[in-house]
Protein backbone atom coordinates (compact mmCIF):
# COMPACT_ATOMS: atom_id res chain seq x y z
CA UNK A 1 0.00 0.00 0.00
CA UNK A 2 1.27 3.59 -0.84
CA UNK A 3 2.59 5.58 2.20
CA UNK A 4 -0.20 8.22 1.53
CA UNK A 5 -2.53 5.71 1.23
CA UNK A 6 -1.15 4.05 4.69
CA UNK A 7 -1.85 7.90 5.91
CA UNK A 8 -5.64 8.61 4.86
CA UNK A 9 -6.57 5.23 5.69
CA UNK A 10 -9.94 5.21 7.46
CA UNK A 11 -11.40 7.14 4.19
CA UNK A 12 -14.08 5.70 1.83
CA UNK A 13 -12.35 4.11 -0.71
CA UNK A 14 -15.97 4.17 -2.56
CA UNK A 15 -18.96 6.31 -2.12
CA UNK A 16 -22.25 6.46 -3.14
CA UNK A 17 -22.67 9.65 -4.43
CA UNK A 18 -26.05 11.94 -3.96
CA UNK A 19 -26.48 14.43 -6.93
CA UNK A 20 -26.45 17.19 -4.91
CA UNK A 21 -23.23 16.47 -3.03
CA UNK A 22 -20.71 15.45 -6.89
CA UNK A 23 -18.31 17.29 -6.97
CA UNK A 24 -18.64 20.44 -8.52
CA UNK A 25 -19.58 21.02 -11.60
CA UNK A 26 -18.70 23.49 -13.69
CA UNK A 27 -21.66 25.64 -13.01
CA UNK A 28 -22.82 29.20 -12.75
CA UNK A 29 -22.13 30.14 -9.11
CA UNK A 30 -24.95 31.80 -7.25
CA UNK A 31 -23.73 35.19 -7.61
CA UNK A 32 -25.85 38.20 -8.25
CA UNK A 33 -28.20 40.07 -6.09
CA UNK A 34 -31.91 37.95 -6.75
CA UNK A 35 -34.21 41.35 -7.08
CA UNK A 36 -36.84 38.64 -6.35
CA UNK A 37 -35.95 37.64 -3.20
CA UNK A 38 -38.16 38.22 -0.08
CA UNK A 39 -37.28 40.63 1.99
CA UNK A 40 -36.54 38.66 4.92
CA UNK A 41 -33.77 36.46 3.16
CA UNK A 42 -30.09 38.00 3.03
CA UNK A 43 -28.98 37.76 -0.56
CA UNK A 44 -25.90 35.47 -1.71
CA UNK A 45 -22.85 35.74 -0.41
CA UNK A 46 -21.38 37.40 -3.85
CA UNK A 47 -23.04 39.51 -6.47
CA UNK A 48 -21.88 40.59 -10.02
CA UNK A 49 -23.48 42.52 -13.06
CA UNK A 50 -27.13 41.46 -13.56
CA UNK A 51 -26.19 40.71 -16.97
CA UNK A 52 -25.01 37.64 -15.50
CA UNK A 53 -27.99 36.92 -13.07
CA UNK A 54 -30.07 34.14 -14.16
CA UNK A 55 -33.59 34.55 -15.44
CA UNK A 56 -37.01 32.34 -14.25
CA UNK A 57 -39.51 31.40 -16.56
CA UNK A 58 -42.69 32.70 -14.63
CA UNK A 59 -44.38 29.40 -14.92
CA UNK A 60 -42.02 28.28 -12.73
CA UNK A 61 -42.53 30.90 -10.32
CA UNK A 62 -45.88 29.55 -9.93
CA UNK A 63 -45.96 26.25 -9.75
CA UNK A 64 -46.56 24.25 -6.60
CA UNK A 65 -46.21 20.73 -5.25
CA UNK A 66 -47.81 19.27 -2.03
CA UNK A 67 -45.28 16.66 -0.77
CA UNK A 68 -46.82 13.40 1.09
CA UNK A 69 -45.14 13.39 4.78
CA UNK A 70 -43.27 10.21 3.56
CA UNK A 71 -41.63 12.22 0.41
CA UNK A 72 -40.69 14.77 2.83
CA UNK A 73 -38.95 12.87 5.63
CA UNK A 74 -37.41 11.25 2.57
CA UNK A 75 -36.22 14.56 1.79
CA UNK A 76 -35.31 15.75 4.91
CA UNK A 77 -33.37 12.03 6.19
CA UNK A 78 -31.56 12.12 3.09
CA UNK A 79 -28.22 13.44 4.36
CA UNK A 80 -28.47 12.47 7.90
CA UNK A 81 -25.59 10.61 10.14
CA UNK A 82 -25.33 9.84 13.50
CA UNK A 83 -22.28 8.58 15.47
CA UNK A 84 -22.14 7.19 19.29
CA UNK A 85 -18.49 6.90 20.75
CA UNK A 86 -17.78 3.20 22.19
CA UNK A 87 -18.13 2.17 25.52
CA UNK A 88 -15.45 0.47 27.51
CA UNK A 89 -16.03 -1.77 29.93
CA UNK A 90 -19.58 -0.66 30.09
CA UNK A 91 -18.55 3.00 30.71
CA UNK A 92 -18.45 6.11 28.46
CA UNK A 93 -14.90 7.86 29.16
CA UNK A 94 -15.24 10.33 26.67
CA UNK A 95 -17.06 13.62 27.26
CA UNK A 96 -18.47 13.58 24.17
CA UNK A 97 -20.98 10.98 23.93
CA UNK A 98 -21.62 11.33 19.94
CA UNK A 99 -23.11 13.30 17.69
CA UNK A 100 -25.82 13.65 15.18
CA UNK A 101 -25.40 15.74 11.49
CA UNK A 102 -27.59 16.37 8.47
CA UNK A 103 -27.56 18.19 5.22
CA UNK A 104 -30.06 20.01 3.37
CA UNK A 105 -29.21 21.44 -0.30
CA UNK A 106 -30.44 24.64 -1.77
CA UNK A 107 -28.09 25.29 -3.90
CA UNK A 108 -27.31 23.23 -6.87
CA UNK A 109 -24.40 21.25 -5.91
CA UNK A 110 -24.66 22.00 -2.46
CA UNK A 111 -22.19 24.10 -1.40
CA UNK A 112 -21.64 23.57 2.37
CA UNK A 113 -19.46 20.61 3.61
CA UNK A 114 -18.96 18.61 7.06
CA UNK A 115 -16.66 16.38 8.70
CA UNK A 116 -15.93 14.83 11.84
CA UNK A 117 -13.26 12.60 13.04
CA UNK A 118 -11.37 11.46 16.29
CA UNK A 119 -7.49 11.98 17.00
CA UNK A 120 -6.54 8.80 16.93
CA UNK A 121 -2.06 9.56 17.69
CA UNK A 122 -3.43 12.48 20.22
CA UNK A 123 -6.83 12.45 21.55
CA UNK A 124 -9.99 14.64 21.07
CA UNK A 125 -12.63 15.00 18.68
CA UNK A 126 -12.91 17.43 16.19
CA UNK A 127 -16.24 18.27 14.31
CA UNK A 128 -16.87 21.07 11.44
CA UNK A 129 -18.93 22.53 8.93
CA UNK A 130 -17.86 24.52 6.16
CA UNK A 131 -19.72 26.91 3.69
CA UNK A 132 -18.50 27.42 0.86
CA UNK A 133 -19.55 30.20 -2.06
CA UNK A 134 -18.68 30.80 -5.63
CA UNK A 135 -18.96 27.25 -5.76
CA UNK A 136 -18.12 24.32 -3.67
CA UNK A 137 -14.30 23.67 -4.63
CA UNK A 138 -12.87 25.26 -1.58
CA UNK A 139 -15.03 23.60 0.95
CA UNK A 140 -14.67 20.41 -0.46
CA UNK A 141 -10.75 20.93 0.03
CA UNK A 142 -11.87 22.27 3.53
CA UNK A 143 -13.48 19.21 4.34
CA UNK A 144 -10.65 16.34 3.38
CA UNK A 145 -7.59 18.18 4.70
CA UNK A 146 -8.37 20.55 7.55
CA UNK A 147 -8.63 18.16 10.18
CA UNK A 148 -5.23 16.45 8.80
CA UNK A 149 -3.63 20.05 9.11
CA UNK A 150 -5.03 20.18 12.84
CA UNK A 151 -4.07 16.72 13.51
CA UNK A 152 -0.47 17.03 12.27
CA UNK A 153 -0.20 20.67 14.55
CA UNK A 154 -0.89 19.05 17.74
CA UNK A 155 1.33 16.39 17.29
CA UNK A 156 4.17 16.26 19.76
CA UNK A 157 7.95 16.83 17.87
CA UNK A 158 8.72 13.13 18.91
CA UNK A 159 5.57 11.72 16.87
CA UNK A 160 6.59 14.09 14.13
CA UNK A 161 9.55 13.01 13.37
CA UNK A 162 8.30 9.33 13.84
CA UNK A 163 6.15 9.87 11.32
CA UNK A 164 8.79 11.54 9.11
CA UNK A 165 11.16 8.28 9.66
CA UNK A 166 8.18 6.12 8.76
CA UNK A 167 7.87 8.01 5.11
CA UNK A 168 11.47 8.24 4.70
CA UNK A 169 11.56 4.26 5.18
CA UNK A 170 8.36 3.18 3.09
CA UNK A 171 7.13 1.78 6.07
CA UNK A 172 3.64 1.40 7.13
CA UNK A 173 2.09 4.27 8.72
CA UNK A 174 -0.78 4.99 11.72
CA UNK A 175 -3.33 6.80 10.34
CA UNK A 176 -3.99 9.96 12.15
CA UNK A 177 -7.64 10.42 11.97
CA UNK A 178 -10.39 7.90 12.16
CA UNK A 179 -13.40 9.64 10.21
CA UNK A 180 -16.73 9.32 10.99
CA UNK A 181 -18.77 9.96 7.09
CA UNK A 182 -21.83 9.87 5.59
CA UNK A 183 -21.59 7.55 2.05
CA UNK A 184 -22.40 10.84 -0.04
CA UNK A 185 -19.66 12.85 1.78
CA UNK A 186 -17.45 13.18 -1.39
CA UNK A 187 -14.07 12.75 -1.85
CA UNK A 188 -11.77 13.78 -3.77
CA UNK A 189 -9.43 10.48 -4.39
CA UNK A 190 -7.46 12.17 -7.66
CA UNK A 191 -5.91 15.29 -5.86
CA UNK A 192 -4.62 12.35 -2.44
CA UNK A 193 -0.84 12.91 -3.54
CA UNK A 194 -1.14 16.60 -3.80
CA UNK A 195 -2.90 17.16 -0.73
CA UNK A 196 -0.20 14.93 1.23
CA UNK A 197 2.74 16.69 -0.01
CA UNK A 198 1.36 19.53 0.59
CA UNK A 199 1.17 18.26 4.53
CA UNK A 200 4.36 16.45 4.44
CA UNK A 201 6.16 19.90 4.04
CA UNK A 202 4.27 21.33 6.84
CA UNK A 203 4.71 18.37 8.97
CA UNK A 204 8.83 18.51 7.92
CA UNK A 205 8.73 22.49 9.14
CA UNK A 206 6.94 22.33 12.25
CA UNK A 207 9.91 19.13 13.07
CA UNK A 208 12.19 22.24 12.43
CA UNK A 209 10.63 24.74 14.82
CA UNK A 210 9.66 22.72 17.68
CA UNK A 211 12.10 20.62 20.40
CA UNK A 212 11.85 17.02 21.41
CA UNK A 213 9.70 16.62 24.38
CA UNK A 214 7.42 20.01 23.54
CA UNK A 215 3.54 19.34 23.65
CA UNK A 216 1.78 22.12 21.28
CA UNK A 217 -0.59 24.47 22.38
CA UNK A 218 -4.17 23.59 21.28
CA UNK A 219 -5.39 27.06 20.55
CA UNK A 220 -2.02 27.82 18.50
CA UNK A 221 -2.08 24.75 16.90
CA UNK A 222 -5.79 25.65 15.33
CA UNK A 223 -4.43 29.08 14.93
CA UNK A 224 -1.51 27.35 12.69
CA UNK A 225 -2.99 24.68 10.97
CA UNK A 226 -5.97 27.31 9.19
CA UNK A 227 -3.29 29.54 8.28
CA UNK A 228 -1.07 27.20 6.69
CA UNK A 229 -3.87 25.38 4.56
CA UNK A 230 -5.10 28.78 3.36
CA UNK A 231 -1.44 29.42 2.48
CA UNK A 232 -1.26 26.29 0.85
CA UNK A 233 -4.27 26.45 -0.93
CA UNK A 234 -3.06 29.80 -2.42
CA UNK A 235 1.00 28.43 -3.47
CA UNK A 236 -0.88 25.41 -5.02
CA UNK A 237 -2.69 27.37 -7.18
CA UNK A 238 0.26 29.78 -8.33
CA UNK A 239 2.74 26.74 -8.80
CA UNK A 240 -0.10 24.55 -10.56
CA UNK A 241 0.22 21.44 -11.23
CA UNK A 242 1.15 19.14 -14.68
CA UNK A 243 -1.46 16.98 -14.61
CA UNK A 244 -4.21 19.09 -16.13
CA UNK A 245 -7.35 17.94 -13.95
CA UNK A 246 -5.53 19.18 -10.78
CA UNK A 247 -4.47 22.07 -12.68
CA UNK A 248 -7.87 23.07 -12.80
CA UNK A 249 -9.03 21.92 -9.62
CA UNK A 250 -6.45 23.90 -7.75
CA UNK A 251 -7.29 26.85 -9.14
CA UNK A 252 -10.71 26.09 -8.69
CA UNK A 253 -10.40 25.59 -4.72
CA UNK A 254 -8.50 28.98 -4.49
CA UNK A 255 -10.86 30.98 -6.64
CA UNK A 256 -13.94 29.84 -4.91
CA UNK A 257 -13.94 30.60 -1.37
CA UNK A 258 -15.29 28.85 2.35
CA UNK A 259 -16.34 29.91 6.06
CA UNK A 260 -15.44 27.54 8.69
CA UNK A 261 -15.87 26.35 12.12
CA UNK A 262 -14.27 23.77 14.05
CA UNK A 263 -14.13 22.58 17.16
CA UNK A 264 -12.02 20.68 18.95
CA UNK A 265 -13.31 18.67 22.20
CA UNK A 266 -10.94 17.42 24.78
CA UNK A 267 -12.36 15.96 27.41
CA UNK A 268 -13.81 19.17 29.04
CA UNK A 269 -12.01 21.54 27.43
CA UNK A 270 -13.58 22.68 24.56
CA UNK A 271 -12.11 25.00 21.34
CA UNK A 272 -13.76 26.65 18.74
CA UNK A 273 -12.25 27.85 15.27
CA UNK A 274 -14.07 30.22 13.70
CA UNK A 275 -13.32 32.39 10.26
CA UNK A 276 -16.74 33.46 8.50
CA UNK A 277 -20.16 33.10 9.65
CA UNK A 278 -20.94 29.55 10.75
CA UNK A 279 -21.72 29.43 14.29
CA UNK A 280 -21.50 27.19 17.36
CA UNK A 281 -23.81 27.41 20.36
CA UNK A 282 -23.93 25.29 23.42
CA UNK A 283 -27.28 23.82 24.90
CA UNK A 284 -26.75 24.82 28.94
CA UNK A 285 -29.74 23.36 30.68
CA UNK A 286 -31.14 25.42 33.80
CA UNK A 287 -31.75 23.76 37.52
CA UNK A 288 -35.74 24.26 36.21
CA UNK A 289 -34.68 21.75 32.84
CA UNK A 290 -35.22 24.43 30.46
CA UNK A 291 -32.50 25.34 28.07
CA UNK A 292 -30.37 28.75 27.36
CA UNK A 293 -27.97 29.43 24.59
CA UNK A 294 -24.80 30.30 25.02
CA UNK A 295 -22.65 31.81 22.24
CA UNK A 296 -19.10 29.76 21.29
CA UNK A 297 -18.51 31.78 18.12
CA UNK A 298 -18.38 35.16 17.08
CA UNK A 299 -19.68 35.72 12.96
CA UNK A 300 -17.27 37.89 10.87
CA UNK A 301 -19.77 40.27 9.43
CA UNK A 302 -20.97 43.56 8.77
CA UNK A 303 -22.73 43.02 11.54
CA UNK A 304 -19.37 42.55 14.25
CA UNK A 305 -18.43 46.14 14.87
CA UNK A 306 -14.86 44.71 15.93
CA UNK A 307 -14.79 43.38 12.51
CA UNK A 308 -15.37 46.66 10.60
CA UNK A 309 -12.96 48.02 12.66
CA UNK A 310 -10.42 45.17 12.12
CA UNK A 311 -10.72 45.89 8.26
CA UNK A 312 -10.64 49.28 7.97
CA UNK A 313 -7.82 49.36 10.26
CA UNK A 314 -5.88 47.57 8.24
CA UNK A 315 -6.04 49.91 5.08
CA UNK A 316 -5.20 53.35 3.94
CA UNK A 317 -8.20 55.76 5.27
CA UNK A 318 -8.44 56.79 1.91
CA UNK A 319 -10.28 53.39 1.40
CA UNK A 320 -12.28 53.67 4.03
CA UNK A 321 -15.83 54.47 2.42
CA UNK A 322 -14.77 51.54 0.17
CA UNK A 323 -13.67 49.12 1.69
CA UNK A 324 -16.76 47.84 3.40
CA UNK A 325 -20.24 48.95 1.36
CA UNK A 326 -23.69 47.43 1.63
CA UNK A 327 -22.30 45.30 4.42
CA UNK A 328 -19.93 43.51 2.28
CA UNK A 329 -15.81 43.49 1.63
CA UNK A 330 -15.66 45.86 -1.21
CA UNK A 331 -19.33 45.90 -1.82
CA UNK A 332 -18.85 42.22 -3.05
CA UNK A 333 -18.55 39.35 -0.05
CA UNK A 334 -20.75 39.24 2.81
CA UNK A 335 -18.20 36.82 5.31
CA UNK A 336 -15.27 39.00 6.42
CA UNK A 337 -12.70 35.76 6.65
CA UNK A 338 -12.65 33.08 4.73
CA UNK A 339 -10.21 30.47 3.11
CA UNK A 340 -10.04 30.64 -1.24
CA UNK A 341 -11.17 33.38 -2.49
CA UNK A 342 -7.70 34.81 -3.44
CA UNK A 343 -9.37 37.37 -5.59
CA UNK A 344 -9.71 39.09 -2.72
CA UNK A 345 -6.17 38.29 -1.51
CA UNK A 346 -3.47 38.33 -4.31
CA UNK A 347 -2.24 41.33 -6.55
CA UNK A 348 -4.11 42.23 -9.88
CA UNK A 349 -1.07 41.12 -11.43
CA UNK A 350 -0.46 37.63 -9.77
CA UNK A 351 -4.22 37.20 -10.68
CA UNK A 352 -3.65 38.04 -14.07
CA UNK A 353 -0.58 35.88 -14.33
CA UNK A 354 -2.01 32.84 -12.70
CA UNK A 355 -5.25 33.10 -15.20
CA UNK A 356 -3.27 33.65 -17.94
CA UNK A 357 -1.18 30.76 -17.52
CA UNK A 358 -4.30 28.43 -16.66
CA UNK A 359 -6.57 26.31 -18.28
CA UNK A 360 -9.65 27.25 -20.70
CA UNK A 361 -12.11 26.01 -18.71
CA UNK A 362 -10.97 28.57 -16.52
CA UNK A 363 -11.68 31.87 -18.81
CA UNK A 364 -15.55 30.80 -19.10
CA UNK A 365 -15.78 31.36 -15.52
CA UNK A 366 -16.89 35.24 -15.15
CA UNK A 367 -16.38 35.12 -11.30
CA UNK A 368 -12.68 34.26 -11.79
CA UNK A 369 -12.22 37.09 -14.37
CA UNK A 370 -13.71 39.72 -12.05
CA UNK A 371 -11.73 42.11 -10.81
CA UNK A 372 -13.43 43.73 -7.51
CA UNK A 373 -13.61 47.08 -7.16
CA UNK A 374 -11.74 49.80 -5.00
CA UNK A 375 -8.73 46.72 -5.21
CA UNK A 376 -5.56 48.90 -3.94
CA UNK A 377 -3.93 47.54 -1.09
CA UNK A 378 -4.62 44.12 -1.01
CA UNK A 379 -5.03 41.21 0.92
CA UNK A 380 -8.71 42.39 1.90
CA UNK A 381 -9.56 39.18 3.18
CA UNK A 382 -8.01 36.83 5.88
CA UNK A 383 -8.48 32.71 6.88
CA UNK A 384 -7.27 33.19 10.28
CA UNK A 385 -9.62 31.97 12.61
CA UNK A 386 -10.94 33.75 15.73
CA UNK A 387 -10.56 30.91 18.72
CA UNK A 388 -12.41 30.97 21.79
CA UNK A 389 -12.07 28.50 24.93
CA UNK A 390 -14.92 27.26 26.88
CA UNK A 391 -14.45 24.75 30.27
CA UNK A 392 -17.23 22.42 29.46
CA UNK A 393 -19.55 21.71 32.81
CA UNK A 394 -22.40 19.35 33.45
CA UNK A 395 -24.93 21.54 32.44
CA UNK A 396 -23.27 22.00 29.24
CA UNK A 397 -25.44 19.37 27.36
CA UNK A 398 -25.27 19.92 23.88
CA UNK A 399 -23.33 22.04 21.28
CA UNK A 400 -25.01 23.05 18.08
CA UNK A 401 -22.27 24.07 14.73
CA UNK A 402 -24.22 25.06 11.44
CA UNK A 403 -23.81 27.10 8.43
CA UNK A 404 -25.44 30.34 8.32
CA UNK A 405 -28.72 29.04 6.37
CA UNK A 406 -29.61 27.52 10.02
CA UNK A 407 -29.25 30.87 11.72
CA UNK A 408 -30.78 32.75 8.94
CA UNK A 409 -34.37 30.94 9.91
CA UNK A 410 -33.59 30.55 13.78
CA UNK A 411 -32.73 32.15 16.60
CA UNK A 412 -29.73 30.57 18.73
CA UNK A 413 -32.10 30.02 21.85
CA UNK A 414 -35.14 29.11 19.80
CA UNK A 415 -32.27 26.62 18.26
CA UNK A 416 -31.63 25.32 21.75
CA UNK A 417 -34.95 25.26 23.13
CA UNK A 418 -35.83 22.74 19.78
CA UNK A 419 -32.54 20.70 20.49
CA UNK A 420 -33.05 20.39 24.49
CA UNK A 421 -36.62 19.34 24.30
CA UNK A 422 -35.78 16.66 21.48
CA UNK A 423 -33.13 15.34 23.14
CA UNK A 424 -35.07 15.22 26.81
CA UNK A 425 -37.92 14.42 25.77
CA UNK A 426 -39.62 16.88 27.93
CA UNK A 427 -41.40 20.50 26.49
CA UNK A 428 -41.30 23.66 27.90
CA UNK A 429 -45.49 25.08 28.02
CA UNK A 430 -43.88 28.40 27.26
CA UNK A 431 -47.49 30.65 27.12
CA UNK A 432 -48.43 30.39 23.79
CA UNK A 433 -47.14 33.51 22.06
CA UNK A 434 -48.73 34.26 18.47
CA UNK A 435 -46.40 37.64 18.05
CA UNK A 436 -48.95 40.44 17.72
CA UNK A 437 -51.09 38.11 15.14
CA UNK A 438 -55.01 39.33 15.44
CA UNK A 439 -56.42 35.46 15.74
CA UNK A 440 -59.64 34.02 16.59
CA UNK A 441 -60.18 31.60 19.38
CA UNK A 442 -61.07 28.68 16.70
CA UNK A 443 -57.45 29.86 14.88
CA UNK A 444 -56.59 29.83 18.63
CA UNK A 445 -57.48 26.05 19.49
CA UNK A 446 -56.05 24.98 16.43
CA UNK A 447 -52.52 26.08 17.08
CA UNK A 448 -53.18 24.70 20.44
CA UNK A 449 -54.03 21.33 18.80
CA UNK A 450 -51.47 21.72 16.73
CA UNK A 451 -48.93 21.69 19.51
CA UNK A 452 -50.42 19.11 21.63
CA UNK A 453 -50.04 17.13 18.92
CA UNK A 454 -46.20 18.09 17.87
CA UNK A 455 -45.61 16.37 21.43
CA UNK A 456 -47.23 13.27 20.62
CA UNK A 457 -45.00 13.59 17.51
CA UNK A 458 -41.73 14.93 19.20
CA UNK A 459 -39.52 11.47 17.97
CA UNK A 460 -40.58 11.28 14.59
CA UNK A 461 -36.86 12.54 14.13
CA UNK A 462 -34.57 10.06 15.28
CA UNK A 463 -31.89 12.15 14.74
CA UNK A 464 -31.99 15.41 16.34
CA UNK A 465 -30.30 17.25 13.08
CA UNK A 466 -33.56 16.71 11.14
CA UNK A 467 -35.53 17.30 13.85
CA UNK A 468 -33.99 20.31 13.92
CA UNK A 469 -33.49 21.12 10.27
CA UNK A 470 -37.93 20.21 9.93
CA UNK A 471 -38.36 23.06 11.84
CA UNK A 472 -35.87 25.64 10.38
CA UNK A 473 -37.32 25.30 6.84
CA UNK A 474 -41.51 24.79 7.90
CA UNK A 475 -42.13 26.79 11.11
CA UNK A 476 -44.88 29.13 10.14
CA UNK A 477 -45.19 32.49 12.29
CA UNK A 478 -46.03 30.70 15.26
CA UNK A 479 -43.15 28.68 15.90
CA UNK A 480 -44.81 25.34 15.05
CA UNK A 481 -43.75 22.99 11.98
CA UNK A 482 -46.59 23.59 9.20
CA UNK A 483 -46.45 20.96 7.02
CA UNK A 484 -47.99 22.53 4.04
CA UNK A 485 -45.03 25.20 4.58
CA UNK A 486 -42.17 22.47 4.54
CA UNK A 487 -43.62 20.89 1.66
CA UNK A 488 -43.59 23.60 -0.27
CA UNK A 489 -40.20 24.43 0.85
CA UNK A 490 -39.16 21.20 -0.25
CA UNK A 491 -40.40 20.72 -3.38
CA UNK A 492 -39.28 24.30 -5.30
CA UNK A 493 -37.30 23.81 -7.92
CA UNK A 494 -33.59 24.06 -8.03
CA UNK A 495 -33.24 27.29 -9.52
CA UNK A 496 -36.20 28.85 -7.00
CA UNK A 497 -34.69 27.29 -3.74
CA UNK A 498 -31.78 29.56 -3.39
CA UNK A 499 -34.15 32.39 -3.39
CA UNK A 500 -35.89 31.43 -0.22
CA UNK A 501 -33.00 29.62 1.66
CA UNK A 502 -29.51 28.93 1.87
CA UNK A 503 -27.85 25.65 2.00
CA UNK A 504 -28.58 24.23 5.71
CA UNK A 505 -25.57 21.89 7.50
CA UNK A 506 -26.32 20.78 11.24
CA UNK A 507 -23.91 19.29 13.53
CA UNK A 508 -25.35 18.51 17.20
CA UNK A 509 -23.08 16.77 19.90
CA UNK A 510 -24.09 15.45 23.24
CA UNK A 511 -21.80 15.64 26.33
CA UNK A 512 -21.49 13.22 28.86
CA UNK A 513 -22.46 15.40 32.48
CA UNK A 514 -20.91 12.37 34.37
CA UNK A 515 -17.63 12.48 32.41
CA UNK A 516 -17.27 15.90 32.58
CA UNK A 517 -18.27 16.41 35.81
CA UNK A 518 -15.63 13.98 37.41
CA UNK A 519 -13.22 15.06 35.55
CA UNK A 520 -13.40 18.55 36.52
CA UNK A 521 -13.52 17.47 40.04
CA UNK A 522 -10.31 15.58 39.15
CA UNK A 523 -8.67 18.80 37.70
CA UNK A 524 -8.14 16.85 34.68
CA UNK A 525 -7.21 18.81 31.41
Amino acid sequence: MPVTSQLLRGLPRTKVLASSLLPCQHHQSQLGPITHRPASRRPSRIWQSNQHSRSYQTTSVHRSYILSPPQVNSILKANEYSFKVPEFDGKNVSSVMGFESNQLPANAPIEDRRSAATCLQTRGMLLGVFDGHAGCACAQALSERLFYYIAVSLLPHDTLCELEAAVEAGRALSPILQWHKHPNDYFSREAQTLYFNSLRTYWQELIDLTSPGEVPDTREALLNAFKRLDNDISLEAQVGDPNAFLHYWVLRVAFSGATACVAHVDGSDLFIANAGDARAVLGVQEEDGSFTAHTLSNDHNAQNEEEVARIRGEHPPSERKTVIRQDRLLGLLMPFRAFGDVKFKWSIELQKRVLESGPDQLHENEHTKFIPPNYHTPPYLTAEPEITYHKLRPQDRFMVIGSDGLWETLHRQEVVRIVGEYLTGVHQRQPLKVGGYRVTLGQMQGLLEERKARVSSAFEDQNSATHLMRHAVGNNEFGTVDHERLSKMLSLPEELARMYRDDITIIISQFNPHVIGAQRQEGQP
